[in-house]
This record gives C-alpha cells, sequence and structure tokens, in this order.
C-alpha cells in the first residue's frame, strides 16, 4: 500500500496560477513562492466583499484517540467532492507545527488520496509563517530583558515576567530554565521557560486578526510583565508593536495550495486546540467567503476542544457563522472508546462499538443543542470495518435524527465523499443566513464571569460535576476581573484524548471534577487561558519520534508519513 508521501510524490501539480485563476485572483494579487505555491496579497483580499452567497462548513471530530479519525483527511475529501458535485468550492487549514511532525501525532495535510501538496513543504517550513511567529516572540523577550537590563524604567519586577520564549520544536528541556547566567554584562539572573510556537499568544493573535492595523494593536496589548505594584506592563510600553507587526507582514498574507484533485486550501496559521484556539486564520477563513460559495474548514482535536473554541473565540470574535458541521468518526476509533485495545480494534466487537457511541452522542448534543449548529455524521472508512459494524453505527444516528454519511475520500479522493457533501450542500442551501452574520448560539455570554464561564465549559460541554482551583488561581480570576478582563471568553487548556482532565477515561465520562491549575491572561488575542490537568504548553518527544523514519533519498524526502 502506498503511504501518503508516495501518493503526494506521484501527483503532477497544477500551477499555482491556475488555482489562482479558480478563484479569479488577478495576477498581480498572487505572490508565488516557487511554481505550486503563493500567497494572496492581503490588500487586494480585503478589498473583496464577503458573498452573501458563501457558506461555511465546520468539520470536527469526535475525542482522539490513537487510531486516528481523519479530520483533515475528511476536511479536504469533502471539498473535492463539494468541485465533484459542481460548488464552488475552497478549503482552510491550520499549518503544521513542526513539533508533533517530528514527534507522534503527525503531520496536517491529510491522507491517502485526499491531501493537499506539496506536502512536504507544508509538513517542514511552508512558506516560513510560524519561523515569523517564533521571531516576533523572541524579539519581544530579548526586549523585556533588554529594559530590565538597561535601567527598567518601567519598574518591571523580575519575578513577574510572563512572557516566555517559544521553539517549534517538542523539547522538554527546556519547559523550566534559567536565563542571563554569566554576570553584569549578560543582565539580571531570572528563571524563565519555553513554549512550542503554537501555543504563543502571537500565534493566536495571529489567527484572529483581521488586518495589519488590528495585528499591530492586537500585539501592542500583549500584557508581558507587572511592575512591583502589580500594574500590568505591555508590549506597547516597551514600544515593540511596530517591530513586531512588521516581522510578521508578509506572513499575514494566507498561502495558497490545492489538493491532489486541484481544488484551491488556503493553509495558514496553526494554534494548538488543546492549548489554544485551534483554528486556522480569520483572514484565510474570510479570504474563502470572499472567493467561493463553500469554505469547508477544521477545528482542531474533538468537538469539545476545537469546535468549541471555533464558535465562542473564532466566531464571536469575527462575526462569523457555519452553517453546517461535519463531525467525522471512525468504527475503530468508537471501539477504542468502549474499551478495546489497539492492537484488537480490527476485529469486530459490536458490544464496544456500542458502548464507544456515548462518545459520538455527547459530541452531536453539543453541537446541536449548545453550539445551535445543524451536524452530520461522517463515518471515515477503514478496511477492517465490517457491514455489521457500520450498520450499527448508521441505525444509532438515525434513531436520533442525525443524517450520516460513509465516506471513502482515503482511498478514492472526493469521489468517496460525494454523498457527504450532497448532504453537506443541502445544509447550506436551506440555510438563509450567510456566513458573515454573527453566530447566534454559544455556550456562555460575555457578561458571564470568568469563573462562570469556565464551569459553564466544564459542566455543559465536558459533563464535570465542578470545577476545582487552588486559591491562587481564583485570586488570579479576581485579579484579572478587577483589571477589566472579566468580559473575555476562555480557553480551555487540556488533555484532547478525553472530556475530562484524564486522558485514561475513555467515552464520554460523567460527574468528574475538573481542577484548574494555571490562569494565563492573553489579552492581545481576546482571551484567558485556564490550563487544567497535566497538560503542557512545551511537549516533549515519545520515546521513538517520528524523526527517526523520515529521511532524504536520492534527493526525496522519504518517511513523512
Amino acid at each position: 500500500m502506498a503511504s501518503d508521501i508516495d501518493i503526494a510524490q506521484a501527483a503532477t501539480p497544477r500551477p499555482i496560477s491556475h488555482i489562482a485563476d479558480q478563484l479569479s485572483i488577478p495576477e498581480e494579487a498572487l505572490e508565488p513562492y516557487g511554481r505550486i505555491k503563493g500567497k494572496v496579497s492581503l490588500d487586494w483580499l480585503l478589498s473583496q466583499p464577503v458573498r452573501d452567497s458563501s457558506r461555511m462548513i465546520l468539520v470536527t471530530a469526535i475525542s482522539p484517540t490513537p487510531a486516528g479519525e481523519g479530520k483533515t483527511t475528511t476536511t479536504v475529501g469533502l471539498g473535492d467532492a463539494l468541485k465533484q458535485i459542481g460548488k464552488d468550492a475552497v478549503i482552510c487549514l491550520r499549518e503544521p507545527s513542526l513539533g508533533p511532525v517530528f514527534g507522534m501525532k503527525g503531520g496536517a495535510a491529510g491522507g491517502g488520496h485526499a491531501q493537499v501538496i506539496p506536502m512536504e513543504d507544508i509538513n517542514l517550513h511552508f512558506n516560513g509563517d510560524l519561523h515569523a511567529i517564533g521571531v516576533a516572540n523572541n524579539l519581544l523577550a530579548a526586549l523585556i530583558d533588554n529594559h530590565v537590563h538597561h535601567g527598567n524604567t518601567l519598574d518591571i519586577d523580575v519575578r513577574r515576567i510572563t512572557w516566555k520564549r517559544v521553539l517549534d520544536m517538542n523539547d522538554r528541556a527546556l519547559r523550566q530554565i534559567t536565563v542571563s547566567l554569566g554576570g553584569p554584562g549578560n543582565g539580571y539572573p531570572r528563571e524563565d521557560g519555553f513554549d512550542i510556537v503554537v501555543a504563543s499568544e502571537i500565534m493566536a493573535i495571529f489567527c484572529l486578526a483581521t488586518d495589519l492595523d488590528d495585528l499591530k494593536t492586537r500585539l501592542g496589548r500583549i500584557v508581558v510583565a507587572y511592575t512591583r505594584d502589580r500594574q500590568p506592563v505591555t508590549a506597547a510600553d516597551l514600544k515593540a508593536e511596530g517591530a513586531l507587526t512588521a516581522v510578521l507582514k508578509d506572513a499575514l498574507a494566507p498561502n495558497l495550495v490545492q489538493t491532489l484533485e486541484g481544488t484551491p486550501a488556503f493553509v495558514h496559521g496553526g494554534p494548538f486546540a488543546n492549548i489554544a484556539h485551534g483554528c486556522n486564520s480569520v483572514i484565510a477563513t474570510t479570504a474563502g467567503l470572499r472567493l467561493a460559495d463553500y469554505v469547508v474548514t477544521e477545528a482542531g482535536f474533538g468537538a469539545d476542544l476545537g469546535a468549541e473554541k471555533f464558535i465562542d473565540i473564532k466566531c464571536r470574535s469575527a462575526g462569523i457563522r457555519p452553517s453546517a458541521a461535519v463531525l467525522v468518526a471512525t468504527v475503530r476509533a468508537l471501539k477504542f472508546h468502549g474499551g478495546v485495545a489497539r492492537e484488537s480494534l480490527s476485529e469486530e466487537n459490536l458490544v464496544a462499538l456500542e458502548s464507544g457511541l456515548a462518545n459520538l452522542d455527547r459530541h452531536i448534543a453539543n453541537i446541536r443543542d449548545h453550539y445551535g449548529v445543524p451536524v452530520v455524521v461522517s463515518i471515515n472508512q477503514f478496511i477492517a470495518d465490517t457491514q455489521a459494524e457500520i450498520d450499527l453505527v448508521t441505525e444509532h444516528c438515525r434513531v436520533r435524527g442525525v443524517q450520516v454519511a460513509l465516506s471513502s475520500h482515503w482511498a478514492d479522493g472526493g469521489a468517496g465523499a460525494t454523498e457527504l457533501a450532497h448532504m453537506v450542500a443541502q445544509l447550506c442551501e436551506s440555510d438563509a443566513t450567510p456566513a458573515n452574520a454573527p453566530h447566534h448560539s454559544f455556550v456562555y455570554e460575555d457578561s458571564a464571569s470568568l469563573w462562570e464561564k469556565i464551569e459553564t465549559v466544564a459542566t455543559t460541554i465536558y459533563g464535570a460535576s465542578e470545577i476545582t482551583a487552588s486559591s491562587k488561581v481564583r485570586d488570579r480570576l479576581r485579579e484579572l476581573t478587577d483589571g477589566g478582563y472579566g468580559h473575555l471568553p476562555v480557553c480551555i487548556a487540556k488533555t484532547p484524548y478525553s472530556f475530562s482532565t484524564d486522558p485514561a477515561l475513555k467515552g464520554a465520562p460523567s460527574g468528574h471534577a475538573m481542577d484548574i491549575r494555571e490562569i494565563r491572561l492573553s489579552v492581545g488575542a481576546g482571551f484567558v487561558v485556564a490550563v487544567c490537568g497535566d497538560v503542557m504548553t512545551m511537549p516533549g518527544l515519545p520515546k521513538v519520534p517520528a524523526s527517526q523514519n523520515i529521511d532524504v533519498v536520492d534527493g526525496q524526502i522519504v518517511g513523512l508519513f
């Protein structure tokens, strides 16, 4: 069986100018990065109105498992299928982080015959956006220490510097470090640490900004430290926002690539959904809404994390809304949630499958009842799936009034997802409200307190009975409220593998307590982060990292999925 990279390298990509032509992008608005990649002029894009005919489709999934669900693959396959049934479609994805590429999770270009290409470039350095975000983040870090070294006129308390450095790699050794050792010439020694680039507030800002001016304003609002009398110090206080904007200027233009079947794809921005808001950039999404009638996008991990943040953070901030949601599930993953060991997932097990459907049910209820979006279930088909198992899932959804499509896009490309495409198109065509209208159903109101917002997500979406927190965390929430940040949305950082904070709790656990370990203010991004359980903002590599399989043979990259 051919690997993903074998399939991708066997394709003959169209020139990027041909992909731009599909979207009526003029030559002067396209900046090619080689023959098959490009960026689209931000000035030209923002001059184009959002189409009243545009409809947005959110692709999300059940709680992820080691078996893999194929959310990105489904996003690509659905975009190709919509084109096959005669619809004007574009897809919008996040850029992969190098940490997971060389670690355990893998890339984010899809798989099989439902991929965006060039997958090697996209999964490695691409057009340099993540590098620019890392540089901007670390420039700000350097400016903080430089300011302290040269007199500290802002009276920064070096014990209360909150801004971390970043690296786009899984490196556990850098989670907590000491900097500025070696004497007075190197500054004042203090504790510091690294996050992965995709967890940076600058990444979140990059993906929520609507234009360069908004980007600059948001960057200036970043709180980087506190003074000795507990007053916030911002990037604007350091006069840093202009330089940061200059570093990010070219990166803010969205990247245009294509699927294996030539469907246009914007791949831009890449925040993690378990520690950030997990969606591609607002600029890329609205670019799709300006240039096509159907925009297929995804939110990271399961619908409890990515989709909730898509609605409560991205849609709230950008004033957009999805017309339909696709909930991706696999028979294998549902059996895993029903208690089957990974090595036995290819064996038919209807009892375990029925038990695992509880996970699917909760995600359906959340999307339909709490996010207020009509949902279609897409069964991402694997060779080992039996007809009895497929029938069980299909009937289970039918009884609950949910449409379900069996999709084989991994093997068959867009042709394997046309049933799904017809279902989604029907939902979109019955929706009279355009995608650039404000969303109408959020999990919590702006007026709720920060504690109430976290509690509502935990009890309503995760099935928890309560949230708990130390006095230090409670004090921090009160400080933020008193500081004028209580109106902000919350971004909950937790394990993606369970509705709880315990990754070992599969299915749909209820009645668990969710402990808030830390509160972080991301005022530039426009939300407050609640770090829960043992989730890390700088991941580590697994015992056998994926990097061991990657090589270059006869000038070709091999082993990249």
